[in-house]
């Protein structure tokens, strides 16, 4: 009975250990700023390319995950217009340039 108990609880850590391990895999590959730094196209150079295709001046810039794909998304702001830019990581080109209404990602909007 206890080597059956002792097997029991061996398996158990084996388990969870997987379990855990499972976990922090799936978490790095999910995490942002590590697929950003293996980009080719660093967020620094995102921003050039956005600021120059808009002719403005970058305030926010992230990295992003679609269906269609990663991208970088920069607001870049000319005279009294924001634009959302969106960059491929892989090839620093301009994908899509879109007037910002509303900034409706950013929450703290209302408290500034």
């Amino acid at each position: 009975m206890t080597i059956h108990t002792t097997s029991l609880a061996a398996l158990a850590a084996v388990l969870a250990t997987s379990g855990a391990l499972a976990y922090a895999a799936a978490s790095a590959e999910g995490n942002d700023a590590l697929a950003a730094a293996a980009a080719p196209v660093s967020l620094t150079q995102a921003i050039a390319a956005a600021e120059q295709h808009a002719n403005g001046k970058a305030t926010r810039a992230e990295y992003e995950h679609s269906r269609k794909g990663a991208y970088y998304e920069v607001e870049v702001v000319q005279g009294q217009q924001v634009w959302d830019v969106r960059v491929d990581p892989q090839k620093g080109t301009v994908l899509t340039v879109a007037l910002d209404k509303a900034d409706k990602s950013d929450r703290h909007d209302k408290d500034d």
